[in-house]
């Protein structure tokens, strides 16, 4: 790993030809990560009694009672300690379950999306590339937005003093990570102090022209339904993200437990904004907004999508998103050893947005961990 991370580093005495090489530096670093992970599970496999399988009583049981006699002296377990792996993301799912039990339901759940158009990536960018040529800069400098985002959250107590939190690095289909945050605050939000953390609404132009234009570029959905009926989001000529949403005056609770934040319209003092779509311009409303964080939105610039935790119905829905693990594909094999765990990893398993992922990995390697959890006894 620290050579093929040294291998990708910029150094200004010299020319880094890999770097420029666009789609081949992308085949060179999913081959490369693809490599070292295969390395690692063999060491597994070839250290098991080092990593005392015979311990897993479960394990044991559960082949003692239902045993196949070919499959005999074969046992091959992946352990926890391997990232990624279902008894990784068991651990982390307890763990969850475990912050739920002690302090209740999560108060925030923030989605964190990379901006490929931050100043930080475009500075770094050799002549004639693109974002998508040099997915390692986008790996680090999200890397280090995440400690910034987080170091807000946690040490500077934006929302107030933090009881613990967790949050997750996934990739979306077109390659940009983002992060799912949990947080437990100290002093629950009381209905009251939603609209002050969260907001659904258009901001007004001219009082704050700034976070105007990061809404309008980074928080409209869509749009879609009868304005674009391709959209990705369109499920059976229906938006699967619920959008356009209903106008509301004041913030309810609705009856699955999900907050109805506060979203007026024109004639009630909401603010619409043009946007342009498919060369033509389009007037939204504040149907259309998706729920931000006024604060983290003007200093990040980016997508940031922030909701209130009122039920504990949502924590089934909010906590998968921390602890769903890796991308697989389920199937079977006749005649394959069912007591080989690494076997069924590697054969399920598939890399998407390998190159994201690879590169996020590479100038990372103190930081591999998908998962990242954090609590604090008040």
């Amino acid at each position: 790993m620290n050579y093929y991370s040294y291998r990708l580093m910029v150094r200004p005495q010299e020319q880094n030809y890999i770097l420029r090489c666009r789609k081949l530096y992308h085949q060179y670093i999913v081959d490369m990560y693809v490599k070292i992970e295969t390395e690692r599970l063999n060491f597994i496999r070839f250290n098991k009694a080092k990593l005392r399988s015979e311990q897993y009583i479960h394990l044991q049981d559960a082949i003692a009672n239902d045993a196949n006699i070919n499959d005999i002296g074969r046992l091959t377990i992946l352990p926890s300690s391997y990232i990624g792996s279902p008894r990784n993301m068991n651990e982390y799912a307890q763990d969850a379950m475990c912050y739920v039990r002690k302090y209740g339901r999560p108060d925030l759940f923030i989605t964190f999306t990379c901006n490929p158009q931050w100043d930080d990536i475009k500075n770094n960018l050799f002549a004639g590339q693109s974002t998508t040529d040099r997915h390692d800069i986008i790996a680090r400098v999200f890397r280090q937005k995440c400690k910034a985002i987080m170091d807000l959250i946690a040490k500077l107590y934006v929302f107030g003093d933090v009881r613990c939190h967790m949050y997750s690095i996934e990739w979306q289909k077109r390659g940009l990570p983002h992060a799912h945050i949990l947080i437990w605050l100290v002093h629950k939000v009381t209905p009251d102090q939603i609209d002050n953390l969260i907001s659904a609404e258009i901001p007004n132009h001219t009082a704050d022209p700034e976070l105007f234009q990061v809404v309008v570029k980074n928080m409209i959905h869509g749009p879609c339904g009868e304005l674009n009926m391709n959209s990705p989001c369109m499920i059976d000529e229906k938006c699967s993200k619920r959008d356009p949403r209903q106008f509301t005056s004041d913030t309810i609770t609705d009856n699955d437990g999900y907050p109805l934040y506060r979203r007026r319209s024109p004639n009630d003092n909401g603010k619409t904004a043009t946007i342009r779509m498919h060369n033509q311009e389009v007037e939204v409303d504040n149907r259309w907004v998706v729920p931000y964080c006024p604060l983290l939105s003007k200093i990040f610039n980016a997508h940031i999508n922030e909701e209130y935790c009122n039920s504990v119905k949502s924590i089934q829905y909010i906590c998968k998103y921390v602890i769903k693990g890796s991308d697989m594909a389920i199937f079977g094999v006749a005649g394959e050893n069912r007591n080989d765990e690494i076997t069924q990893y590697q054969m399920g398993r598939y890399t998407r947005n390998s190159s994201s992922r690879a590169s996020w990995h590479f100038p990372n390697r103190c930081n591999r961990q998908n998962i990242y959890s954090t609590s604090k006894q008040c």
